[in-house]
């Protein structure tokens, strides 16, 4: 079975070892995605809008494995206030209203203070 190793091009990657996501058979693993603008490596002061371009980056790793948002099966969201979450709500109906996947959120402290959410998910290849 092969593996497949996807970036994202972010400076994170190299610098802590790791890949935005990885192919294996028919599952893609998503590591831990912020809401950083890889492109401009700026970040949004607002957790909704953190929200949005977290998912923006892994529709783009998911697209980049060959599968999509609507394959996930498993997210974990993680956000230092958990008090934020519910502003997140619209953002998360937005694109997996749909896909319902089974979900958790985490409470925790994040690598860097402007970061107010983390999401991670887990995607099974519907062509599989």
């Amino acid at each position: 079975m092969t593996r497949q190793l996807i970036s994202s091009g972010s400076p994170f990657e190299e610098q802590i070892a790791y890949s935005r996501a990885v192919v294996q058979g028919p599952f893609v693993f998503v590591a831990g995605t912020t809401g950083f603008n890889y492109e401009t490596m700026t970040i949004a002061e607002g957790v909704a809008q953190q929200a949005e371009q977290c998912l923006r980056n892994i529709d783009g790793a998911l697209r980049k494995a060959g599968s999509s948002l609507a394959d996930v099966v498993r997210v974990t969201y993680v956000l230092p206030n958990g008090q934020d979450f519910e502003a997140c709500w619209p953002v998360l109906r937005k694109y997996f209203g749909e896909v319902r996947p089974a979900a958790m959120m985490i409470s925790a402290q994040l690598l860097d203070p402007r970061m107010k959410i983390e999401i991670e998910v887990t995607a099974m290849k519907q062509s599989a």
